[in-house]
Protein backbone atom coordinates (compact mmCIF):
# COMPACT_ATOMS: atom_id res chain seq x y z
CA UNK A 1 0.00 0.00 0.00
CA UNK A 2 2.80 2.38 0.67
CA UNK A 3 4.18 1.32 -3.01
CA UNK A 4 3.53 5.15 -4.65
CA UNK A 5 2.76 3.12 -7.76
CA UNK A 6 0.00 1.58 -6.53
CA UNK A 7 -3.79 3.37 -6.89
CA UNK A 8 -5.87 3.75 -3.68
CA UNK A 9 -9.58 2.89 -4.34
CA UNK A 10 -11.94 3.14 -1.41
CA UNK A 11 -15.60 2.43 -1.42
CA UNK A 12 -18.43 4.79 0.51
CA UNK A 13 -19.72 1.31 1.81
CA UNK A 14 -16.45 0.95 4.05
CA UNK A 15 -17.37 4.25 5.26
CA UNK A 16 -20.45 3.52 5.74
CA UNK A 17 -19.24 0.28 7.60
CA UNK A 18 -17.54 2.99 9.84
CA UNK A 19 -20.38 4.94 10.74
CA UNK A 20 -21.94 1.47 11.61
CA UNK A 21 -19.14 0.47 14.39
CA UNK A 22 -18.94 4.05 15.53
CA UNK A 23 -23.10 3.91 16.07
CA UNK A 24 -23.17 0.57 17.78
CA UNK A 25 -20.15 1.25 19.78
CA UNK A 26 -17.74 -0.93 18.59
CA UNK A 27 -15.13 2.08 17.48
CA UNK A 28 -13.99 4.82 19.69
CA UNK A 29 -12.88 7.87 18.25
CA UNK A 30 -11.72 11.17 20.04
CA UNK A 31 -13.08 13.20 16.98
CA UNK A 32 -16.21 13.30 15.37
CA UNK A 33 -16.26 10.37 12.11
CA UNK A 34 -16.27 12.87 9.55
CA UNK A 35 -13.49 14.87 11.22
CA UNK A 36 -11.53 11.68 11.48
CA UNK A 37 -12.28 10.71 8.00
CA UNK A 38 -10.88 14.27 6.88
CA UNK A 39 -7.83 13.87 8.76
CA UNK A 40 -7.32 10.43 7.64
CA UNK A 41 -6.87 11.06 3.79
CA UNK A 42 -5.40 14.56 3.87
CA UNK A 43 -3.39 14.06 1.55
CA UNK A 44 -3.57 10.29 0.29
CA UNK A 45 -4.93 10.72 -2.83
CA UNK A 46 -6.99 7.72 -3.39
CA UNK A 47 -10.08 7.74 -5.97
CA UNK A 48 -13.79 6.84 -5.00
CA UNK A 49 -14.94 3.62 -6.41
CA UNK A 50 -18.93 3.44 -7.39
CA UNK A 51 -21.68 0.86 -6.51
CA UNK A 52 -22.47 0.55 -10.39
CA UNK A 53 -25.32 -2.22 -11.40
CA UNK A 54 -22.58 -4.13 -12.91
CA UNK A 55 -21.69 -4.92 -8.62
CA UNK A 56 -24.83 -5.27 -8.04
CA UNK A 57 -24.93 -8.01 -10.49
CA UNK A 58 -21.56 -9.57 -9.04
CA UNK A 59 -23.10 -9.95 -5.75
CA UNK A 60 -24.64 -13.31 -6.97
CA UNK A 61 -21.25 -14.60 -7.87
CA UNK A 62 -19.68 -13.63 -4.61
CA UNK A 63 -19.63 -17.15 -2.73
CA UNK A 64 -19.13 -15.76 1.22
CA UNK A 65 -18.73 -17.92 4.67
CA UNK A 66 -21.55 -15.63 5.88
CA UNK A 67 -24.39 -13.46 4.89
CA UNK A 68 -23.49 -9.74 5.27
CA UNK A 69 -24.73 -7.75 2.44
CA UNK A 70 -22.02 -5.08 2.77
CA UNK A 71 -19.32 -7.86 2.38
CA UNK A 72 -20.64 -8.83 -0.66
CA UNK A 73 -21.01 -5.80 -2.28
CA UNK A 74 -17.42 -4.85 -1.06
CA UNK A 75 -16.05 -8.46 -2.42
CA UNK A 76 -17.99 -7.48 -5.90
CA UNK A 77 -17.17 -4.28 -6.38
CA UNK A 78 -13.35 -5.65 -6.15
CA UNK A 79 -14.01 -8.23 -8.54
CA UNK A 80 -15.74 -5.79 -10.88
CA UNK A 81 -12.67 -3.15 -10.79
CA UNK A 82 -10.12 -5.75 -10.69
CA UNK A 83 -9.01 -4.27 -7.36
CA UNK A 84 -7.03 -5.58 -4.76
CA UNK A 85 -9.43 -6.04 -1.13
CA UNK A 86 -7.67 -4.62 1.87
CA UNK A 87 -9.16 -6.60 4.74
CA UNK A 88 -8.63 -7.36 7.83
CA UNK A 89 -11.60 -9.76 8.28
CA UNK A 90 -10.70 -13.23 8.36
CA UNK A 91 -13.74 -14.48 6.52
CA UNK A 92 -12.85 -12.19 3.20
CA UNK A 93 -9.80 -13.45 3.47
CA UNK A 94 -10.27 -16.98 1.54
CA UNK A 95 -12.73 -16.19 -1.03
CA UNK A 96 -12.75 -17.35 -4.26
CA UNK A 97 -11.89 -15.23 -7.48
CA UNK A 98 -10.69 -12.32 -4.80
CA UNK A 99 -7.14 -10.38 -4.81
CA UNK A 100 -7.06 -10.18 -0.39
CA UNK A 101 -4.47 -7.94 1.35
CA UNK A 102 -4.64 -8.79 4.91
CA UNK A 103 -4.55 -5.31 6.99
CA UNK A 104 -2.94 -6.16 10.25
Amino acid sequence: MEDSENELWLSSLSVWELVLLQDRRRLFLDTSIREWFANATTGVPFHEVSVTYEVALETRQVQLPHRDPIDRLLAATARVYDLTLVTADERLMGVKGLRVLANR
